[in-house]
């Protein structure tokens, strides 16, 4: 380790020497941390970092003079759509997606280095629930759109398949996930194919241009951005490890969507058959100055454009068609093949231009006594993930429904949009409209039918609450199929989904899930298998105790930790949340 004399002289020659104001002040141990974590900061990088931050956040805000004569919209032949055209042609990019993933040419990577600050908590954002019936957190959810999508391709084709889950994490999310994917015995994935890494970390700034102390021993230190992920692959060799399993594409998304389709097979297959090296999901944006970044082009080149890059009256222009002319947001979820992240990662990736983010940073005073601020007082210097788009030989976009694909969690419950009240209710609203596609018929409290509104937005409660397991359905799909419904339910238990191969339960509202089909509670109904109706999905009666109730889907074969579907009657659910294994 080097001396403290010469890293005061390098933090001198940095103009940060006020780093170790405190350092006479520590016990032993405090300060070989705090002179250890200055010897990793590169006194010339150092000075160049602090410097950029400063005169970044100098610069006055808003859309640069020139953007809006150099913005245009993506051409037609650049875009595909999961919704419009012909649905052939469909099932050609769905059937192809299938096939890379069933040849284990696809791997998913997962952004997770970030914190929950704004949702409120002090964990990782894949660690939250969001209130659903079975408990699910997001990470949950997402594994098991992994094994879902692994079964639909290897069911397919006649094989084995696996995709590999790559996890970005960061020095505040690596050990807490560890931890829990462990504890959980990693949702039944094999711990082999889920491979974390960590991102690198950046000082947080001061308005001036000074790094900023944290506690007396130790620097305030922020994640690179999601941005981050290109020297995160080169620093921890993952396209080595890819190369190794044969993964040649790529999909990279964002941990805080709880639509999130995993290796979306239609998504792959589009960008696998049009040749792309990179693309993006969008969704159409839902008014002018809703605050997503616009996949568009500059200068002819794609790019991502923020928000406040576009000015008002560019944001209000309309297409011949009557939408929106920059009508394509960004939604953080993206194609690349290997060989394109290789070239981002050993040629390009320090021509990426860092992003300002104004932060509460917490810090010491001038005393050296903690301060919690109650206004940004410091800068976070990002990289984006959508910096690379200007480099792409072939960037395609593929335009996917909001309420299928993309609902946010950002915020705590009090705000009215990207919470946990939003992001239940778009997946339930989902799997509700799921079950009517199929042929569900959903009763109130007193045998009435409710109302079927097959295309129910997220943004409303659902006419009751209906959850379905990845396992059984990855997007509506399989045993979800459109078959006629055979039977209608009475009063006394609620409607039941039943899939081929599953058996139900019923059981009192109050007592939590079962955690296994052989192994009923006290007042809950008998298991019972499924009736001999065929494949696909139909209601069913719970036999039993006509009292008020809910009921589950659990796997008869996939052991005593996987609840896979939900009904409740009524149009919200529970209010405690149920416990159990789930």
């Amino acid at each position: 380790m080097a001396s403290e004399a010469d890293l005061r002289a390098r933090l001198q020659r940095a103009g940060q020497q006020h780093l170790l104001r405190f350092c006479a002040e520590l016990a032993p141990e405090p300060r070989a941390a705090l002179l250890a974590q200055l010897e990793a900061l590169e006194p010339e990088a150092l000075r160049r970092h602090c410097q950029r931050a400063a005169a970044a956040c100098a610069r006055p805000p808003g859309p640069p003079p020139d953007l809006a004569a150099r913005l245009q919209p993506l051409p037609p032949e650049r875009v595909g759509s999961a919704s419009e055209g012909d649905p052939q042609t469909r099932r050609l990019w769905e059937e192809e997606g299938f096939h890379q993933i069933a040849l284990n040419k696809v791997a998913v990577l997962l952004l997770a280095g970030g914190q929950g600050t704004r949702l409120g908590v002090t964990y990782p954002k894949g660690m939250y629930q969001v209130g659903l019936p079975s408990q699910k957190t997001l990470y949950q959810l997402q594994a098991e759109r992994i094994r879902r999508v692994e079964q639909l391709a290897g069911e397919r084709y006649g094989t084995r398949c696996t995709v590999p889950w790559y996890i970005m994490t960061s020095e505040f999310t690596l050990g807490p996930t560890a931890k829990f994917f462990k504890e959980r015995d990693f949702f039944h994935l094999d711990p082999n194919n889920v491979i974390m890494f960590e991102q690198r970390m950046l000082p947080a700034v001061t308005f001036d241009g000074r790094a900023i102390l944290e506690r007396k021993d130790k620097v305030a230190m922020a994640p690179d951005g999601n941005g981050g992920l290109y020297s995160a692959l080169q620093d921890h060799r993952i396209l080595e490890d890819m190369e190794r399993r044969g993964v040649e594409f790529v999909h990279v998304y964002c941990v805080d969507n709880i639509l999130v389709r995993l290796a979306d097979p239609l998504f792959i297959g589009f960008c696998v058959l049009r040749g792309a090296d990179c693309g993006a999901k969008v969704v159409e944006k839902a008014y002018p100055e809703e605050p997503v970044g616009v996949v568009c082009q500059v200068d002819g080149v794609p790019q991502v454009v923020e928000y406040s890059e576009i000015s008002p009256e560019v944001a209000q222009l309309r297409a011949p068609g009557g939408g929106l002319l920059y009508n394509a947001g960004n939604i953080c979820n993206h194609f690349f093949t290997r060989d394109f992240l290789r070239t981002v990662t050993r040629e390009l990736e320090p021509l990426l231009q860092p992003h300002v983010a104004v932060k509460k940073v917490p810090c010491v005073d001038e005393l050296g006594n903690p301060v919690k601020p109650l206004q940004p007082n410091g800068i976070k210097m990002e990289k984006f993930v959508f910096d690379v788009l200007p480099f792409a030989k072939n960037f395609v976009a593929f335009q996917v429904l909001r309420e299928e694909e993309f609902s946010p969690l950002k915020n705590g419950d009090s705000a009215d949009r990207d919470s946990p009240s939003t992001s239940r209710r778009a997946l339930l609203a989902q799997h509700c409209r799921w079950a009517l596609r199929a042929g569900a018929r959903f009763l109130d409290a007193h045998g009435a039918q409710l109302p079927e509104q097959p295309s129910l937005p997220g943004s409303t409660e659902p006419p009751a609450v209906c959850e379905i397991s990845p396992l059984v359905s990855y997007a509506g799909e399989a045993d979800l199929g459109p078959h006629p419904v055979d039977q209608e339910v009475g009063s006394g238990c609620h409607d039941l989904l039943v899939s081929r191969g599953w058996r139900s339960a019923c059981e009192d509202a109050s007592s939590g899930p079962r955690s296994s089909w052989t192994r009923p509670r006290p007042g809950s109904c008998s298991p019972e298998p499924c009736r001999p109706w065929g494949p696909g999905l139909r209601t069913q009666p719970c036999p039993g105790s006509g009292k008020e109730s809910c009921c589950s889907i659990l796997a008869a074969d996939q052991g005593a930790q996987n609840g896979v579907g939900f009904l409740h009657r009524g149009g919200r659910p529970p209010t405690t949340q149920a416990p159990g294994a789930w």
